[in-house]
């Protein structure tokens, strides 16, 4: 890390690992030749096992057979599903031929999942059967009833054209079970894959019968699509979190999130000794990038608990498995703290891992530092724009900055701190807008340049929309987010600066400060709160509590007593919810 001669908030990463210059694929095939008989891959609610070199059997596979279905490079390939391991599979397959992935939230319902798909023109999509109260099948069969009717088969004998004669009648008995999907709602997509069998619809693949083309292409053919692949190109759409409205398609190239999850894992220490529990869903940056592609890039196990978060699953994992490293967000963290049977668990093979997500309460570190023995836990920040993370502590930061900052800055990235009206580099210590610029930044939002434009400066530099201060050894602390900026009767006020006020009183567990609208002042501060258990507090009490301490306008004029707040699967807030909904409640619209 370098530091500005002058007091600015701005510092650069530098490194003596040079950035890779390669694609997945290639770096997964160097992977497998220099680990081929290490444990890859553990999917433990599946019981699926794989080493390296069997792990690339089934991925090449994959990649032969969606070639086969007429999957080429740029199509867009979504995958719908919790953690397992044919997202993975999938992954890396897509990885293999060009094709890009498109990741879909497994908390998408109708309308959420219907812009995705077409917003990114997905033209082949892996589904899940169900999981929990979710029935993918149904759920997409609302949108496309076109799955249950018989079709004519789809046949591919262009593509192949090393098959001949008795070859392509086969093939073309077996593309029978392949139904070229034509819907009127989701007019790209031409093919589904069901991961469960007994879920599959009439003009659905199963993963098995997916398989089943893999001989129509020859291994020397993915090859050749394999070497002709470019590292800057497209490979992966991840669909932003919608903190703050609709989402939309960030757009990373091989050389993005490789060298991403390079870094991330560099930054614990991994080597191909570690094996890492991942219990954050691979749909997002924080399990397919920091969680796979940080395994990969350096021979590390990964290792699924379960599908979806489950303390006990994850801790159970950590002990017999024998895990060295550990994934999670301050909730889960706590989760697994809490579990009433946690000093039954032997975790004495941690080492590492991360918590990401949102600050994490000194005493929550200190007791995974303590009983977890992860006393080599590290903190990031990021943003699925920059392929996530821009901000990492280092394993022997002192905890005081484990729990106050997001870190410092990663290799071969910048960082500066700028004030969000004149765009001045603001001086160490001051607030303003955290903006990142390096190989991690996407190449775009998927069919959008104009909000492209909006978040990335022709200087290259990606505006986050954060507020951040940066001290004098280029740690940076998130204080806020310009959106949740209020601004009443034209004072700004910064929602993060009310709740660090009001978490100090004793009955509060969380708070969440958001603007609504007034007639009078254009604003006005609004509190949700969470009491600790078997705390009372009511409205005047916290108002009564404010008067005096903070400035009068920052006092909250409404205040809401929850049990939970609105959240992404990945543990963010979701403030525009809470703003919509304490509108429409409040009769302010």
């Amino acid at each position: 890390m370098t530091r500005h001669s002058s007091p600015i908030s701005y510092v650069s990463g530098i490194s003596d690992t040079p950035l890779k210059g390669q694609t997945i694929g290639d770096c997964f095939d160097e992977t497998v030749a220099r680990c081929a008989d290490r444990d890859a891959l553990i999917s433990r609610h599946q019981g699926q096992r794989y080493t390296w070199q069997g792990l690339q059997e089934i991925v090449d596979k994959a990649a032969r057979a969606l070639l086969a279905l007429g999957v080429t490079k740029g199509d867009r390939v979504g995958i719908w599903s919790p953690n397992c391991a044919e997202w993975t599979i999938t992954q890396f397959a897509t990885a293999k031929i060009g094709a890009i992935l498109v990741n879909i939230n497994p908390s998408y319902r109708t309308h959420e999942l219907e812009y995705a798909l077409r917003q990114s023109g997905t033209s082949t999509l892996v589904v899940q059967g169900a999981f929990k109260a979710s029935d993918y099948v149904a759920t997409l069969a609302e949108l496309a009833p076109e799955l249950h009717t018989e079709l004519a088969p789809e046949l591919h004998t262009e593509l192949a054209p090393e098959l001949h004669g008795e070859q392509v009648s086969k093939r073309n008995e077996r593309s029978s079970r392949s139904r070229r999907l034509e819907s009127a709602r989701l007019p790209d997509l031409k093919r589904v894959i069901c991961l469960d069998d007994t879920r599959t619809l009439n003009n659905m693949l199963t993963w098995s019968s997916m398989l089943d083309h893999a001989d129509e292409v020859s291994a020397q053919r993915l090859a050749e699509i394999q070497a002709s692949l470019q590292f800057d190109e497209p490979i992966n759409i991840q669909y932003t979190s919608g903190t703050t409205g609709s989402p939309k398609g960030a757009t990373l190239s091989h050389h993005n999130i490789l060298n991403n999850g390079l870094f991330v894992a560099r930054c614990m220490g991994v080597t191909e000794q570690d094996r890492l529990v991942i219990p954050v869903p691979l749909y997002h940056c924080f399990g397919m990038v920091m969680g796979n592609l940080g395994c990969v890039t350096h021979g590390a196990t990964m290792i699924y608990p379960s599908d979806g978060f489950d303390p006990e699953a994850t801790l159970r994992a950590v002990s017999e498995e024998k895990a060295t490293a550990l994934y999670g967000v301050p909730t889960m963290f706590i989760s697994e703290l809490e579990h009433s049977d946690f000093e039954s668990f032997d975790l004495s093979s941690l080492r590492t891992g991360i918590m990401a997500g949102s600050i994490c309460p000194i005493e929550v570190m200190r007791k995974v530092i303590d009983r977890m023995h992860m006393k080599d836990v590290t903190i990031c920040y990021g943003m699925t724009e920059t392929s996530p993370v821009s901000l990492q502590t280092r394993t022997d930061a002192p905890l005081e900055k484990r729990v106050t900052t997001v870190g410092t800055i990663h290799p071969h990235q910048e960082v500066k701190l700028i004030d969000p009206e004149s765009g001045d580099v603001v001086p160490t210590g001051a607030r303003g807008e955290l903006c990142t610029r390096g190989y991690s930044v996407m190449l775009g939002y998927w069919e959008n340049p104009e909000a492209t434009e909006k978040a990335i400066d022709n200087n290259g530099w990606m505006h986050t929309g954060d507020l951040a201060t940066m001290d004098d050894d280029g740690y940076i602390a998130i204080v806020g987010r310009i959106k949740d900026m209020i601004i009443r009767g034209g004072e700004n006020i910064y929602p993060r600066e009310i709740e660090d006020f009001l978490y100090t009183h004793p009955a509060i567990s969380d708070v969440q400060v958001i603007g609504v609208p007034d007639e009078k002042y254009g604003e006005e501060v609004m509190a949700w709160v969470k009491l600790g258990e078997n705390e009372d507090l009511t409205a005047d009490e916290l108002k009564t509590f404010c008067r005096g301490r903070i400035a009068h306008y920052k006092i909250p004029r409404y205040v809401k007593f929850v049990d939970e707040f609105p959240m992404t699967v990945t543990g963010k807030i979701q403030k525009f919810k809470m703003r919509e909904e304490a509108t429409h409640e409040l009769g302010l619209a």
